[in-house]
């Protein structure tokens, strides 16, 4: 072969790696567009209120940016093993040749699984999973059996996956083999890989990042609204093996930096400074009700709902029109609730940050002289619950383990055989456990019946059963349990003297419109309860959220250290000045009087009239008369924002 001939041998060689290398790239868009297909088809009831808005420009403009990273990072071992400069002898040989066939289907059957299972998984999150995941569940050994229960539950999605794995093995394109060349050739050939591997790691690069420009920083998950006209559906144009590699081993927080620690102050403060005072020492009980959103309660609601007992007991309580959980996990809904910590980013106790000095309602009661524990009927050490509670100040943990010892009760014969012990036992044991500690008390519990897989004991499938979805029935029990519960409580002797604090850890399923919105998935009971009758009673006006739950309590009670919580006093701040806050797939959303912003860290997005416009369907961001609110919103978020990532990372969650 002459030097003409080999010229041309390569070049040839060159296109034709090239076009092999290309068809399959494409092949891996093509299956990513698919799962994309099976997501929104999944989770339909997410999208439908607003998919006639969307724009199909800018979907499959976002999805290509978000796919084109996903395929650049997960395929840079079958790109290198394509493109290195090997020599032809090898890259020739069949088995070289099936070693890149089998890394390319591999790589892309996981990306199909990841992404077939986040369209369950996101029902109940609400977003893509992130790299929390693997924290959030580090501690469970139930898993394997909730995904085999997904499996045939979702059978049609197995059979979508087999079908896009085949689809991958079948359609894959091999190069082109040249068995008409000599030695020399074939090492010959090697110089025209370099330029095609220069010539991809540039289009790696710049799809990683998300595009080629020097003003374009890579490409976070908070992008992905700029395609999308609300935060829920950023998920549509976003893929799962996407987020998961981008926010492994990220730093979570980072300081915006918005004023200096002065201004700072004077506009928001976590820091609570009471004036000394004589404590009213009142018991205090928190129930924390797994998924109990504000959606099931006819008291909240025009139509009957689910839950009678709560519906009665709130005509004796105080109670708030607009509620609201700071996160949609349930290791959000823990710090929120006990710790008056809201979840931005990621959930805090999953990152590092969960090692700096932590306190809450449990570590400031305990100051005086208060005895606390911790109640949850799953496996000891469950989704971190056991470390945090510890952390946190409470002093004895009662779980599942504890539960079984008991000869009182029917140890794992209550065991839902998922989770944890069925609520109704598990809160009876809660009830007659406190009998036994010294007053006063602290104590919390966190259910866990009205969860994922939507099963109750045998003996009320049949009597709490209608029609729709099965959680439905699950908090049909989870109500019937509580009722059970106050039952009992009444005829303890610290019942008069203790405080009710009933709230939910996160939402659900969803089906009504005005909860199917931005904030309207956001939206729990809060329930304070006071059988002595010294707290105000009535539905009040004000803005709650969980983190308000603990300053409302030690405010009510005359608390008079200083402590540090993110939310407000509901008891002692006016309606008109209360306040919400969370975040939702790299939106931050702040509420206030009628309306809510949404904020994604740089710029204001949104603002809404939720008092006129339930279904946030009227952008009114930039409107001359709201000028002076909006920019008094901005000025409040980014307060908060800053004062919680400086103090995550400066470790200042307590006062000293």
């Amino acid at each position: 072969m002459n030097r003409t001939d080999r010229t041309d041998f390569v070049y040839t060689r060159f296109l034709r790696q090239f076009a092999a290398w290309l068809c399959n790239i494409v092949l891996a868009y093509v299956v990513y567009m698919l799962c994309r297909v099976a997501y929104v088809w999944e989770n339909w009831s997410l999208f439908a209120p607003g998919w006639e808005a969307l724009s199909w420009s800018d979907l499959l403009r976002g999805s290509l940016r978000f796919d084109t990273a996903a395929i650049a990072y997960t395929l840079i071992p079958y790109t290198l093993l394509m493109l290195l400069p090997v020599p032809l002898a090898w890259r020739q040989g069949k088995r070289y040749r099936m070693v890149c066939k089998w890394v390319f289907v591999v790589t892309n059957a996981l990306a199909v699984v990841v992404n077939l299972c986040d369209a369950v998984y996101s029902q109940y999150t609400g977003r893509r999973t992130t790299s929390s995941f693997f924290s959030e569940f580090q501690n469970d050994g139930n898993l394997a059996q909730i995904f085999g229960i997904e499996l045939l539950r979702h059978w049609y999605l197995v059979l979508a996956g087999a079908a896009l794995i085949v689809l991958l093995w079948v359609c894959y394109a091999q190069p082109c083999r040249n068995k008409k060349t000599d030695f020399r050739a074939r090492w010959d050939s090697l110089w025209g890989d370099i330029p095609l591997l220069a010539l991809v790691a540039v289009l790696a690069v710049g799809g990683m990042r998300g595009g080629f420009s020097k003003a374009i920083r890579p490409i976070a998950v908070s992008n992905a609204n700029q395609y999308v006209n609300s935060p829920q559906e950023a998920a549509i144009v976003l893929n799962t093996p996407f987020t998961l590699i981008r926010t492994a081993g990220k730093t979570t927080f980072t300081d915006p930096s918005y004023y200096d620690r002065a201004t700072l102050d004077s506009i928001y403060t976590p820091v609570h400074s009471p004036a000394p005072q004589t404590m009213d020492k009142r018991n205090v009980v928190v129930l924390i009700v797994e998924s109990f959103a504000m959606e099931y309660i006819g008291g909240y609601n025009s139509y009957r709902g689910y839950t009678p007992f709560i519906d009665s007991l709130m005509e004796q309580s105080l109670t708030f029109r607009c509620s609201y959980a700071n996160g949609r996990k349930s290791i959000d809904g823990m710090p929120s609730v006990l710790s008056s910590i809201p979840m931005f980013v990621e959930p805090f106790f999953v990152t590092h940050y969960s090692l700096n000095r932590l306190s809450g309602l449990a570590g400031e009661l305990a100051k005086e002289g208060y005895a606390t524990a911790f109640f949850h009927g799953a496996e000891n050490g469950s989704m971190g619950f056991q470390a945090f509670a510890r952390a946190t100040g409470f002093q004895h943990y009662y779980g599942r383990s504890e539960y079984d010892q008991d000869p009182r009760f029917n140890g794992d014969g209550d065991f839902d055989g998922t989770w944890a012990i069925w609520d109704e036992p598990f809160l009876q044991y809660y009830a007659l456990t406190m009998s036994q500690m010294p007053e006063p008390f602290m104590t919390a519990v966190f259910t866990a019946s009205s969860h994922h897989p939507f099963v109750v004991p045998d003996r009320y499938r049949d009597s709490l059963h209608e029609e729709g979805h099965p959680i439905y029935t699950c908090i049909r029990y989870a109500d019937l349990s509580l009722r059970r519960f106050f039952e009992t409580a009444k005829r303890q002797p610290w019942y008069e003297n203790t405080l009710f604090v009933i709230t939910a850890d996160h939402t659900n399923i969803s089906e009504q419109a005005s909860y199917l919105t931005d904030i309207g998935r956001y939206r729990v009971p809060i329930i304070f309860f006071d059988p002595s009758g010294r707290m105000p009673r009535g539905h009040s006006n004000a803005i709650a959220q969980q983190i308000d739950i603990m300053p409302t309590l030690l405010g009510f009670m005359g608390y008079g250290r200083p402590y540090l919580a993110f939310g407000k006093d509901l008891l002692h701040t006016p309606a008109d000045s209360t306040w919400a806050v969370n975040y939702n797939n790299g939106i931050y959303q702040y509420c206030e009087g009628p309306l809510i912003l949404q904020h994604d860290g740089h710029s204001a997005l949104a603002l809404y009239n939720l008092h006129n416009d339930s279904l946030l369907t009227t952008n009114l961001i930039g409107h001359q008369d709201l000028a002076g609110v909006q920019q008094h919103m901005e000025q409040q978020l980014k307060a908060i924002m800053q004062s919680y990532m400086q103090r995550m990372i400066e470790d200042q969650l307590t006062y000293d």
